[in-house]
């Protein structure tokens, strides 16, 4: 591993919380950034191992990077909420401004980080039916694809001032402890789970496991740059999705919530998420060599479920 000293932003999630503690099993020196209420001069100052920063006020000190070798940046609002005009702005504001401050702020330093790892999603494609995605495939036009194409143009300052930035495109992270299938879990245990409208729309998905280990492979892998699925080889349909997970749990899955009752209950959110259909394929990891452990859904489900 080139880098030793890595900061990472949104280290709090289910995904900043299980690589932070993968880092840290191989030696790492990680240094957290997080928002905080502290005093002005505690803010300012931080503590080595945990430091403090403000996006939304433009503050980042630059001590936090100083002597830092990377940077993985998570941290953003939930996009598991009624996409109201004001979450809408807290969702896309808290990507854009905090990696544009990230990205400006390793762009003055003459001695700061040189890898940017940035969160990114397949979002960015939009809800496309059945073609397959792969990086180079053109975005899409609803909230979230925008949302995500301005996400990645925010670390455009480091970028040209040669940081080496990956954006990693991430799907559906499988595991018990956040995202979609932790919400997914208690309905399927008491035997009420099932299909998502007509159950045809295709999920990117990837073992949280996986996940972590396209993080590290993007710290590795200094040839690795620009946007990265990071999505099994394996999409698929949530009809298929629904009768896996219930296999998995040994549960019957027989429900179905129609589009218009998603519509109803979650607007905007439901179309732009829970509807949309990505066939995602991780096209440049394949090519970079990036082996996955969990590339089939059962596998993968049995596994974060301990089953």
């Amino acid at each position: 591993m080139s880098a030793r000293r890595v900061a990472v932003t949104g280290a709090s999630g289910f995904i900043g919380s299980a690589l932070v503690a993968s880092l840290r099993a191989d030696g790492l020196e990680v240094i957290t950034v997080g928002r905080a209420r502290r005093s002005a001069g505690r803010a300012a100052a931080g503590e080595r191992g945990n430091m403090v920063w403000d996006p939304a006020g433009g503050v980042l000190h630059a001590t936090v990077l100083e002597g830092v070798d990377a940077v993985v940046h998570l941290a953003g609002e939930t996009i598991a909420q009624r996409w109201t005009p004001a979450a809408k702005r807290r969702i896309r504001d808290s990507r854009v401004i905090g990696t544009r401050l990230i990205a400006e702020t390793m762009a003055r330093l003459d001695k700061g980080p040189r890898v940017l790892i940035v969160s990114s999603a397949t979002g960015y494609y939009g809800s496309r039916g059945d073609e397959w995605l792969d990086e180079g495939s053109a975005p899409g036009t609803d909230f979230l694809a925008e949302a995500t194409g301005a996400w990645e143009r925010a670390a455009d300052a480091a970028r040209a001032a040669g940081v080496r930035v990956v954006h990693v495109r991430t799907g559906l992270a499988m595991s018990p402890r956040g995202g979609a299938l932790a919400k997914l879990l208690t309905p399927f245990r008491f035997g009420v789970g099932g299909r998502l409208g007509d159950g045809r729309q295709w999920m990117s998905w990837i073992a949280l496991d996986d996940l972590v280990a396209v993080f590290r492979f993007a710290l590795d892998t200094d040839v690795l740059t620009g946007a990265v699925n990071a999505v099994s080889p394996s999409p698929v349909t949530n009809a298929e999705f629904t009768s896996t997970l219930a296999r998995a749990l040994s549960r019957p899955a027989v429900m179905t919530l129609p589009a218009i009752a998603l519509r109803a209950l979650f607007g905007e959110m439901a179309v732009g998420t829970l509807l949309a259909s990505q066939r995602a394929r991780p096209l440049v990891l394949e090519r970079a060599g990036f082996r996955f452990a969990y590339p089939v859904l059962e596998d993968a489900l049995r596994h974060v479920l301990g089953r």
